[in-house]
């Protein structure tokens, strides 16, 4: 199905703005998928360099998908993953649903809950876990609304849950097109993803196309390649537009800002700003190379280290897309990054298989380490160029 240009109707931009009204606010939603907040972002302090070999890249940058480096996956992260998935399907909700707390029932944790399922080769239908996935898609798709928008009715910057959501009706019919249903939802969400861009080509918080920042930015075009890769069209100038949205994101240093206008880099926000070059389409470019460099220096993973607070800030969602930049890029860049992050992620494991995070809840932190851990099975269509 063909997936129009922005601009919303006024019609329809009543109802998305009666929709989201409730939730705009003037500050940063909760740290569940955002990898920074715009307060005072250059008074942040920057961590040391962490010391690691040099990285020689010859372009063009080839990718990982079809060249898996010697031991990628070992009996020690075969039990590890396991574990993590058995504790993971023991917190999901009656309902189908992931997440506790404040964040219970979150449209977009219970996706990345899917799809770390998925990660393992589950789909509705089959696989060990194909009965997760399928409550999942089941509550994913009963918080799709006629306009598009994937979130329960308590969603608080609603963005971020709908592009995870999005990318797990896009992998789920890239898998599995049995399903009328994900179709549908997915044509929707797209068209609102489309018609919600910035004029600076990025999107924020709710379904306006008002301001924008790289975290947001990064969760939609995303979903934007899932879908594409799933068989929908998407529009290139949307692509376009996003790209240099992101190119205009990034300092001097490599490293890449929260907005436009102005702050310091992070290495969270700098791996999202590379995946999402990466994910739009753009493998040969000076910014993924430099950003590329400011994560090797900045945020290269140490088993058993915090490496400075800076590692403890929104530490899952960086190494979710910091993983993917390194994989996406191939050649030696991922031979250095996938046992060092492997290596981390295994030392920060439970005893009861899961992973914790103290703002975003242990189901948050689970899936996204299970799916990084999971990059090497190459089942999702996603992690494919």
């Amino acid at each position: 199905m063909n997936v129009m240009h922005p601009r919303v109707c006024a019609a329809a931009m009543l109802v998305i703005l009666a929709l989201c009204a409730a939730s705009i606010h003037a500050q940063d939603p909760a740290p569940i998928i955002s990898p920074t907040t715009p307060a005072a972002p250059s008074a942040t302090p920057q961590p040391p360099p962490v010391v690691v070999p040099d990285v020689k890249v010859t372009p063009p940058i080839r990718g990982a998908e079809n060249a898996p480096i010697e031991d990628e996956i070992t009996p020690e992260l075969d039990a590890a993953v396991r574990r993590g998935l058995e504790y993971l399907k023991s917190a999901q909700n009656q309902d189908g649903s992931f997440g506790q707390g404040r964040l219970a029932q979150h449209a977009g944790i219970t996706a990345l809950g899917g799809i770390a399922f998925m990660a393992e080769g589950s789909v509705p239908g089959r696989g060990t876990y194909s009965e997760a996935v399928q409550h999942a898609l089941d509550y994913v798709l009963s918080n799709c609304s006629e306009t598009g928008l994937i979130a329960s009715d308590e969603s608080s910057g609603p963005m971020y849950g709908h592009g995870f959501a999005t990318l797990f009706l896009g992998e789920v019919h890239g898998m599995n097109h049995t399903d009328e249903r994900v179709r549908d939802a997915l044509v929707r969400a797209v068209q609102l993803i489309v018609n919600c861009q910035n004029d600076q080509g990025g999107w924020r918080y709710n379904p306006v196309p008002y301001d924008a920042d790289i975290s947001v930015t990064i969760c939609e075009v995303m979903a934007l390649r899932s879908a594409r890769n799933a068989g929908l069209k998407v529009p290139k100038e949307t692509i376009d537009a996003a790209v240099r949205y992101v190119r205009s994101c990034q300092n001097s240093d490599g490293g890449f800002r929260y907005m436009k206008e102005a702050g310091g880099s992070l290495w969270p926000r700098t791996a999202a700003g590379v995946a999402a070059l990466f994910y739009a389409g753009v493998y040969e470019d000076d910014s993924a190379e430099r950003g590329l460099d400011y994560l090797m220096k900045f945020a290269f993973p140490s088993a058993g280290a915090v490496n400075g607070a800076f590692a403890q800030s929104h530490y899952f969602y960086g190494h979710y897309y910091a993983a993917q930049a390194m994989y996406l890029a191939g050649g030696e860049r991922w031979s250095k990054w996938w046992p060092a992050v492997r290596a981390e992620l295994l030392s920060r494991q439970q005893a009861d298989g899961s992973w914790s995070d103290a703002q975003s809840g242990d189901a948050y932190a689970t899936a996204m380490a299970l799916i990084v851990l999971q990059m090497p099975k190459r089942y999702l269509p996603i992690f494919q160029k």
